[in-house]
């Protein structure tokens, strides 16, 4: 699995795990009932600590992207798509929320929001 880290990051990197492998499930990429990589075998291609690895399988389980099989592995979840994009949204949501209470309070104006979000899009 190819996942890239950023040590300059302000983002935990066991975060930066859980969001990209999210990104792959979301995307299709990952398929349901596809087996991930073992934690230590994660761990040892990031060069990064098996605890570190552990807790963004933990966080992906807890939030219902993998489960685990004792003895078998980690394996992405059959969870509901529409389930995690109504998920999604709502992070979104959230957060241009707070994106538009900045922006009154700054005297930014909608026009000007909506040239970043077109700007932000591009981007991707």
């Amino acid at each position: 699995m190819n996942l890239i880290i950023s040590n300059s990051s302000n983002t935990p990197i066991y975060e930066q795990i859980k969001e990209q492998i999210t990104n792959k499930i979301l995307s299709n990429e990952l398929k349901t009932g596809e087996l991930l990589p073992s934690i230590r075998s994660l761990a040892k291609d990031l060069r990064i600590s098996v605890i570190t690895t552990k807790n963004a399988y933990e966080e992906l389980e807890r939030e219902g992207y993998v489960e685990t099989i004792p003895g078998k592995g980690t394996y992405v979840a059959n969870k509901n798509k529409e389930m995690i994009r109504e998920e999604q949204l709502q992070k979104v949501e959230g957060l241009l929320d707070t994106a538009v209470s900045i922006a009154k309070i700054s005297n930014i104006t909608k026009k000007e929001i909506q040239e970043m979000l077109d700007i932000l899009y591009e981007e991707e």
